[in-house]
């Protein structure tokens, strides 16, 4: 990875979906570029916060077994064996400590590194924070948002398009800088 990494930051890498059958098994929404990227890692942290638990909690899973289907994976985790244990997982968000994503080539970035970086163009003239990121498909988009330090109130979308759009990245600095003109409507 580039860049320096705080300790026990942790990266959120998919989501627990509806129950499926009635032995414990889940549907699992993976946030990874290839979804099958999320067994990767089969030690989980689950954030219950969002989740129909009585209470916010985190709890780890472990992945026993999965299955791909059409409709997307669905997963088994170690010690959750009835329909009524595994509801109690919907909606709780899946992730892993940042320090145990594989590393990356000096040229490439997770996602989630350049969220909030501010964004100028070629002229220094700030645009405002990466919000997030979008797939279409035929190129990521970078999603954002207008700061107090903007050009102006505008969301912006500027393709995430390394070398032709997007000319330079620096998490140190904490800035992304774009061959992007402050007229362009997208």
């Amino acid at each position: 990875m580039s860049g320096s990494q705080e300790s026990n930051a942790w990266i959120v890498l998919g989501k627990v979906g509806r129950v499926h059958g009635i032995k414990g098994w889940v549907r699992v929404i993976s946030f990874t570029e290839d979804p099958d990227g999320i067994l990767d890692h089969p030690a989980l942290r689950a954030d219950f916060t969002a989740s129909l638990t009585p209470r916010a909690a985190v709890r780890q899973l472990e992945v026993d077994d999965y299955k791909q289907q059409p409709k997307g994976l669905i997963v088994h985790f170690k010690g959750i064996d009835t329909p009524e244990e595994a509801r109690l997982l919907n909606g709780a968000t899946l992730s892993v400590e940042t320090e145990s994503l594989p590393e990356l080539e000096d040229d490439e970035f997770y996602w989630y590194q350049l969220e909030g970086l501010t964004v100028f163009n070629q002229n220094q003239e700030c645009f405002g924070k990466v919000k997030g990121l979008l797939e279409t498909g035929a190129n990521d988009v970078l999603v954002v948002s207008a700061t107090a330090d903007s050009i102006d109130d505008r969301e912006r979308l500027i393709p995430y398009l390394r070398d032709s759009v997007v000319k330079e990245i620096d998490l140190k600095a904490g800035t992304l800088t774009v061959d992007w003109d402050a007229d362009f409507l997208a």
